[in-house]
């Protein structure tokens, strides 16, 4: 039944790819705009063992991009609803759920695994220097999103080293702690936008804008580069 379900994934793959695919250990970190929409498309691509940890319930603020967030589910973790939904895509699939942030009192929960890629979604940035810098120290592949709200067109995201990022405030701010307290310049591959963000109306009360399509391709090309890369494919950065 599995090789039903891919059969359209296996004839881009080939047999051996997609055997790959259902060995591979992927983790997604944080599910909210970017992290739900990779998720998805991990689980469409056909990965047999999926971790995802994100700690938050549905609010009806993520119902304009956040791929859980529908009026029946709001007050549910993100967690279970993600899950449900992978399960239906794929019923083979071992899926692990955790309902907790990423930190470094639990990094463990990802360094005692065998995972093959980490997918960053994060929006702490104390959590995501850590989870870079654990994967990084540890051997273990890892694309981070740098930010995503504040931009209304998804042209403008890329994929790029960490040292060759522009514009981002938060990639500057993400390349300044993993230079200053790791001494990590490079090597990291992250999705960012180049677009200059949108000025938001200070009245607002600091909220960020977000728009459907730009969290949600963002989400996407990280899968896409955690995919191509489990498989050996190029991904010029």
């Amino acid at each position: 039944m599995y090789d039903t379900f891919f059969q359209r994934t296996e004839l881009l793959v080939g047999t051996e790819g997609l055997e790959k695919l259902k060995n591979s250990w992927i983790a997604i970190v944080g599910l909210g705009g970017v992290g739900s929409y990779a998720a998805e498309a991990i689980a469409r691509c056909g990965v047999g063992h999926i971790t995802i940890i994100d700690p938050d319930r549905i609010e009806p603020t993520n119902l304009n991009r956040q791929l859980p967030a529908l009026v029946s589910t709001l007050g549910q973790f993100k967690v279970e609803v993600i899950s449900r939904r992978m399960l239906d895509i794929n019923p083979t699939l071992e899926l692990e759920s955790l309902n907790c942030a990423y930190n470094a009192e639990n990094s463990h929960l990802l360094l005692e695994r065998n995972i093959d890629f980490v997918i960053d979604a994060i929006d702490a940035l104390n959590d995501k220097i850590h989870l870079i810098k654990n994967c990084v120290e540890n051997g273990i592949p890892i694309i981070s999103s740098m930010g995503t709200a504040n931009r209304i067109n998804p042209l403008k995201l890329t994929i790029a080293d960490i040292k060759d990022t522009s514009i981002c405030p938060l990639a500057r701010r993400v390349r300044r702690e993993l230079r200053s307290k790791y001494n990590i310049n490079q090597g990291v591959p992250v999705v960012y936008s180049a677009e200059i963000p949108v000025t938001i109306n200070a009245e607002v009360g600091g909220r960020l804008g977000t728009m459907s399509f730009v969290p949600g391709t963002a989400g996407l090309l990280l899968a896409s580069y955690a995919i191509n890369k489990l498989l050996g494919f190029e991904m010029n950065i």
